[in-house]
C-alpha cells in the first residue's frame, strides 16, 4: 500500500517510531509528526525495558536498534530492600536509557529520513486534518481518543496507590525496590540508573499514607523533602531531582476498538501498562511495528487497519493484564511488609500467579536456593 499523506499526533516514542517505519516503507509519502510541547521537553527521566525486550527491535529495524544500544544501561539482577536486608533476585534483568536521549535519537533518525517534525503545534480539531491516515500516538491524554471515546470503546480506571516520579544523581547497581515503614505509613521506591551517574527514583505510597502525610496539600519541593527523609539511607544524602514530580495515580486505560475510519491509536493513547513491569515503551514500539506491517501487507487501508487491530490487540492485552496484576500487588504492599524479607521477596516474584516452582528455579536459581534453604530451616 502507498499513502500520500500521513499525520501523526504525538512526538513520543510511539509517534516518532511510527514515522520512521512509515517513511522507510513509503519514502514518497508526506509524513508529519505534531508535538504540542517544545523540542526536548519531556516528562520523566529514564525509560526501562525488561531484559531482552529490545530484541524485537533488533530483528525488525537493526539500524535504529544499533543507534540506541550503545546508550543503554544494563544489569542482570534485581534487588528488593526490605527490613534492612537486600534480597537479590537473580536472572531478572533490565536495560534503561535517558528518555530525552531516546527521543533525540528517534527525532534525528526521523528527520534524516525526511519526516517533518513540528513542535509547539497543538492540534485542536482532528476533523480538520486532511490525510489518508491519522495516527493518535499522543499519550494517555490523547486528543484523538478523548474527541470520540465511544468510537474507541474506552474504559478507564485508576489504581489506588499514589506515586511521584523523581531522579537522583546516584547510580544504583540494579533495578531496586526499596520498602520503608514509617510511623505514618509505608513507602516503596522503584529506582534504577539510566545513565552512568543518574537514576530514576519513583516513590509510591498507599492512600492512608498519602493522607497521613497530607501530600494533597504539599508542593513538589515539600514532597521531595519528605521523600528524601523517608529514603535517607537509600539516597545517602543525595537530593531528589524534580520534573513535574507531582503525585499521581496510575491510570488503567484500555480501548476495545483501536481504529475508527482512517484513524488509529497506538501506545499509551490506547492502553497503559503499569511501570512495575517496564513494558510501556516496548508496547508502543511494537504497536508501531505491527501497524506498518499490516499496511505493507494489505492493499486497502480499511483492511490493513482492521488486520492491525485483530493481530495486535490480543498480544497487547496479555502484557496489559500482566501489568495490571503486578500493579494490584503494589496496591497492597504495605500489608505484605509484615512478612520476613525472603517470604516477602517470594510473594513479590510470584505475584503474577503464572510461575510454578520449576520455572522459578530455572529463572532465578540463586534466589530460589536461598529461599528453599530458608523454608527447610524454618520447618525443621
Amino acid at each position: 500500500m502507498r499513502l500520500e499523506k500521513i499525520e501523526i499526533l504525538g512526538g513520543g516514542p510511539a509517534g516518532l517510531y511510527s514515522a520512521i517505519l512509515l517513511k522507510r516503507a513509503m519514502p514518497d509519502a508526506c509524513i508529519r509528526v505534531h508535538e504540542q510541547n517544545p523540542r526536548d521537553a519531556t516528562f520523566g527521566f529514564g525509560v526501562v525495558f525488561s531484559d531482552q525486550a529490545l530484541s524485537f527491535l533488533e530483528a525488525d529495524d537493526s539500524e535504529t536498534h544499533d543507534l540506541i544500544a550503545p546508550h543503554l544501561e544494563r544489569w542482570q539482577n534485581m534487588t528488593l530492600a526490605h527490613k534492612s536486608q537486600a534480597i537479590t533476585l537473580d536472572g531478572i534483568g533490565f536495560a534503561s536509557i535517558d528518555r530525552l536521549h531516546l527521543l533525540q535519537i528517534l527525532q534525528k533518525r526521523a528527520e534524516n529520513l525526511g519526516v517533518e517534525l513540528t513542535f509547539e503545534a497543538k492540534v485542536v480539531a482532528i476533523d480538520e486534518m486532511e490525510a489518508d491516515l491519522v495516527i493518535g500516538a499522543d499519550g494517555f491524554n490523547s486528543l484523538m481518543r478523548t474527541s470520540n471515546p465511544a468510537a474507541f470503546q474506552t474504559s478507564l480506571d485508576t489504581f489506588s496507590n499514589h506515586f511521584a516520579w523523581f531522579a537522583v544523581e546516584k547510580a544504583f547497581d540494579t533495578l531496586t525496590q526499596t520498602f520503608v515503614k514509617t510511623e505514618h505509613g509505608a513507602f516503596n521506591a522503584h529506582h534504577y540508573r539510566y545513565t552512568p551517574s543518574r537514576s530514576t527514583f519513583i516513590v509510591e505510597c498507599d492512600q492512608p499514607t498519602f493522607d497521613a502525610y497530607g501530600f494533597a496539600t504539599l508542593d513538589e519541593d515539600q514532597t521531595a523533602e519528605i521523600c528524601e527523609g523517608v529514603f535517607a539511607d537509600c539516597l545517602g544524602g543525595a537530593k531528589l531531582i524534580k520534573n513535574k514530580s507531582v503525585w499521581r495515580q496510575f491510570p488503567k486505560l484500555w480501548c476495545d476498538r483501536w481504529v475508527a475510519d482512517n484513524r488509529v491509536l497506538l501506545g499509551d493513547a490506547v492502553h497503559t501498562a503499569h511501570f512495575s513491569i517496564g513494558s510501556g515503551t516496548r508496547l508502543a514500539l511494537e504497536d508501531a511495528i505491527a501497524l506498518v506491517k499490516a499496511l505493507n501487507e494489505h492493499s486497502s487501508l480499511d483492511a490493513a487497519l482492521q488486520a492491525f487491530e485483530d493481530a495486535r490487540k490480543p498480544i497487547a492485552k496479555k502484557l496489559v493484564d500482566a501489568a495490571n496484576t503486578s500493579a494490584a500487588w503494589y496496591d497492597d504492599f504495605a500489608a505484605k511488609m509484615a512478612l520476613p524479607p525472603l517470604e516477602f521477596a517470594f510473594d513479590y516474584i510470584t505475584r503474577s500467579g503464572r510461575l510454578d516452582m520449576a520455572r522459578l528455579r530455572k529463572m532465578s536459581p540463586g534466589f530460589m536456593a536461598e529461599y528453599e534453604a530458608y523454608q527447610q530451616e524454618a520447618s525443621a
